[in-house]
């Protein structure tokens, strides 16, 4: 088993969204930007995915500028291609066309040293979903409060 370094989450995605489905995909960076990454530089929080041609684009993933780079500093929100197999591109694009899925970025991490990236199939929560969500964690947080008050 090869060791897991999580450089950022995107926690927000999962307040936002119904996860029906998690993919890993590999991402292909250029030099200042795989710097920046290793520096937990990087914000999935507006990230999406989009299919063109046939391919997987990360996009609105800022990955902030590295210091060092001088006049090679690349720009912080362009669009990243993602690498996975063709029937795993071809089978999240027929989720995306026929059901109306949405595609986003959940987590980046290290898998030995290749930058991966944890994108999910996604359906967007409504605001009763949300508020049902939210009130659940609170009956949560609020039993087990109480029972670790009962058992002192």
């Amino acid at each position: 088993m090869s060791d897991l370094t999580v450089v950022a989450t995107n926690r927000k995605a999962l307040h936002e969204y119904f996860i029906e489905d998690r993919y890993e995909a590999g991402i292909a960076l250029k030099g200042t930007e795989i710097k920046s990454v290793r520096a937990s530089r990087v914000s999935l929080r507006e990230g999406f995915v989009t299919i063109r041609d046939g391919e997987l684009w990360l996009m609105d993933v800022h990955i902030a500028p590295y210091e060092q780079a001088g006049i090679w500093v690349h720009d912080p929100k362009r669009p990243r291609k993602l690498l996975m197999h063709r029937r795993e591109i071809n089978k999240l694009n027929s989720l995306v066309q026929e059901k109306s899925y949405t595609i986003v970025p959940l987590k980046m991490y290290f898998k030995g040293k290749v930058a991966k990236v944890e994108i999910a199939v996604a359906r967007g929560k409504r605001k009763y979903d949300k508020r049902a969500a939210i009130a659940g964690r609170d009956a949560e947080r609020r039993l087990q409060r109480e029972w670790k008050e009962f058992t002192h």
